[in-house]
């Protein structure tokens, strides 16, 4: 089945290296997703340390890409010694990883009037003809605050579209969680703090280990994985949820 998604990835704590570590997750999630031939679409960055980013969000198209990568969200935390690290320390840093399903906009009632929209030159690459219009759009839904946008289309149109489409599916989580009760505990399951000890997940470079803490699922090789090879892990994580 052909699923849509929203993955949203923050830097956390740690400075300069969670943002690198932030890249890393970005590019691991590319990767994984060419291996299984899903569509990915980058909507827009802001950009950090070394090929890092402070905030990435990208679009996901591919069967059965949401039941795959559903466990994915919240705080993945790295020990390592980082290349900005002069001494040989090993750091902890964090970023937080959200995954949000593609809603349709009769699912979401979203006033107009309740946003504020605005356009600027979309940077990065793409050429002379990107940066001469003014494609880049920002949305901010003023009732809840959220702030969206894209940059990935040469249109203003499309960018709105883009933008929109992560909006709705922000607004959509709100309301599920609101309506079960479970605002708070949900908001936090997907994004969390971003503090060290909020974590789903821990990649321990010093050891080689993955361990992923609500499964107790552990699995080596962090490279092999962080060069998008997910199914080993994906794989013990939803038998031991299925399990449950």
């Amino acid at each position: 089945m052909t699923q849509k998604i929203i993955l949203e990835i923050r830097a956390g704590a740690g400075g300069d290296e969670a943002s690198i570590f932030a890249g890393d997750l970005a590019r691991m999630y590319q990767r994984h997703a060419a291996i299984h031939g899903w569509k990915f679409s980058i909507l827009d960055t802001s950009p950090g340390t070394i090929g890092g980013y402070k905030t990435f969000i990208s679009r996901l198209e591919g069967e059965n890409c949401y039941d795959s990568l559903k466990q994915e969200s919240g705080v993945h935390r790295v020990q390592r010694i980082p290349k900005t690290e002069k001494s040989g320390r090993v750091h902890t840093s964090t970023a937080t990883v959200a995954i949000l399903p593609v809603v349709e906009p009769k699912e979401v009632n979203i006033n107009q009037g309740d946003l504020e929209i605005t356009f600027s030159r979309a940077g990065g690459p793409g050429g002379q003809n990107v940066n001469k219009i003014e494609s880049a759009v920002r949305i901010l839904h003023k009732p809840t605050g959220i702030v969206v946008g894209c940059r990935e289309e040469r249109n203003q149109h499309a960018n709105r579209e883009r933008a929109m489409e992560v909006l709705r599916a922000k607004i959509y989580e709100m309301q599920q969680a609101k309506a079960t009760g479970n605002i708070t505990e949900q908001r936090r399951e997907q994004v969390g703090t971003a503090d060290r000890s909020e974590k789903i997940r821990t990649y321990n470079f010093p050891d080689d280990r993955i361990t992923d803490h609500r499964f107790n699922v552990k699995v080596h090789n962090i490279e092999k994985v962080l060069g998008g090879d997910l199914d080993a892990l994906l794989k013990k994580i939803n038998k031991q949820d299925a399990s449950r």
